[in-house]
């Protein structure tokens, strides 16, 4: 099992840029592909961008796409969001989710463990 912190999230004006992180604990890290999902007021949850267990691979929601980076430091445990020009519109709790596999996946069912989330508020 492995354990998920998400931090970093705050309250930001539009166009600034935030770093999330989720540390990991608990079986090696390295074994995880891991995932960035967010669920904004009174909507379902989403994917944001996913990156495979050795980096080799990322992936991005259409809505973030040349705006956020995933990334990932194995020796730290720990995965990144990085989130530049930041809208309204990705105002949301964004929690980081984990999966026992090489390959990086799009959808929650895929991912077996989560975060508690961390709450990102864009201002207009």
């Amino acid at each position: 099992q492995v354990q998920l912190v998400e931090s970093g999230g705050g309250l930001v004006q539009a166009g600034a840029s935030l770093r999330l992180s989720c540390a990991a604990s608990g079986r090696t890290f390295g074994g995880y592909a891991m995932g960035w999902f967010r669920q904004p007021p009174g909507k379902e949850r989403e994917f944001v961008a996913a990156i495979s267990r050795s980096a080799v691979s990322t992936f991005y929601a259409d809505s973030v796409k040349g705006r956020f980076t995933i990334s990932r430091d194995n020796a730290k445990n720990t995965v990144y969001l990085q989130m530049n020009s930041l809208k309204p519109e990705d105002t949301a709790v964004y929690y980081c989710a984990a999966r026992p596999s090489t390959m990086a996946r799009t959808t929650e069912n895929d991912y077996n463990y989560w975060g508690q989330g961390t709450q990102v508020t864009v201002s207009s």
